[in-house]
Parts: C-alpha cells; structure tokens; sequence
C-alpha cells in the first residue's frame, strides 16, 4: 500500500527488453533505498512494481506485458522522468489516500491553464472509471494523492499547488500526455457491495 504522497522523481537510466516483458533500470538519486531489501514494492508513477536488484543510487524492476499493456510504463524512454514512492510501514505518515499501486486504466489531459499561484488540469478517464470519480472525493494521478475539484461526465480537475508541480511530474504534462490513474479503493468496494446487497 502507499499513500500517494510523492517522496522523490527518478529517471529511467536504462530499458532492457527481456522476452515480452522489460526491465527497468530506475536512477533513484533522491529516494533513500538503504532500508529497502530485495522484493521491496516501489511505486512507479502510481504502479506498484518490485525491486528486483539495488545498485547504487538506484535499482532494477521488472514490468510484465500486463502492467506494459494497461498503463503508460510501456511509454517511458531511456531519460524519461518519473514519480516514486516507497510503500508503507507501521511508522509511515498517512497524508495522502490509500493507494494500492494497482492502476485502473489511462488518463489523458485535456487542459491546463494558470489559476492564481496554482495550476489547473483537467483530465478525461477512461469511460468505465467516471463513475467511480466524485468531486471532493480522491484520486491517485501518476501515483500523486489529489483531491477532484469538478466533475463532467468522464472528464474531472484537479488543483496543484506549486509545491506539487515542482516535485512531481505534473511540471512537464502538456495536453495529450498520458497518466495512470487509480480510482479511490473505498469507491470501487462500495460498488461491489452494492452489488451484493440489490440481489
């Protein structure tokens, strides 16, 4: 599990195709990895994938042509920035929402604009996911906890404060760029309850 609150950007420093699959050379210069052991679950913009091999200052995961196919890691390029998170421990500080690192399916931004000191986007979610998005609820955008200021039909805003838009990737997303989103779990649960209960 993770909370959504990003502690470091990493950079693809090398991509490896083995079989179908890939491995990920993550340089993660910021992010502190001493505390981690081999299987430790890292976060990579909002996808929770295993640490395979440290090496210093960053380390190796593998991604399989599930996770390639049904999220934006199969974009990334040698160079290509990304948002990391470690996963929770007992004494981890909960800021942000319960994240699983599972994402449900690809964004595109459709907007962004200036709003005072902040900046505003606006993202449409794939059409299955709306229902689960609800103003003032939460959303996990490249594994950054946010909270949904508006809501329409499939596409919803968001708010990011400067702090935000410097230590995340939303700095460079430009209309058209693709993310991975991951819906509030809390919504997805109550759904299949619901289910269950109007049998």
């Amino acid at each position: 599990m993770f909370t959504g609150i990003i502690q470091a950007k990493g950079r693809i420093k090398k991509i490896e195709k083995v079989g179908g699959d890939k491995r990920l050379l993550i340089d993660a210069a910021g992010l502190p990895l001493a505390d981690l052991e081999l299987g430790a679950s890292i976060a990579i913009n909002g996808v929770c994938l295993t640490a395979v091999e440290f090496i210093e200052q960053g380390f190796w995961a593998d991604v399989s042509v599930e996770t390639l196919t049904h999220t934006t890691l199969g974009d990334l390029l040698e160079g290509s920035s990304v948002n990391l998170e470690k996963s929770l421990t007992p004494s981890s500080s909960l800021g942000g929402h319960w994240v699983s690192g599972h994402v449900d399916g690809v964004g595109e931004v459709v907007e962004r604009y200036e709003d005072a000191r902040s900046w505003r986007f606006a993202i449409r979610s794939p059409e299955p996911f709306a229902k689960y998005i609800a103003q003032k609820g939460s959303i996990c955008v490249d594994g950054t906890s946010l909270t949904v200021n508006a809501v329409n039909a499939a596409v919803f805003e968001i708010n990011i404060i400067p702090h935000t838009m410097q230590q995340t990737l939303f700095g460079e997303y430009q209309v058209g760029s693709r993310v991975n989103l991951e819906v509030d779990v809390i919504a997805r649960y109550l759904e299949r309850m619901s289910t269950y209960i109007n049998q």
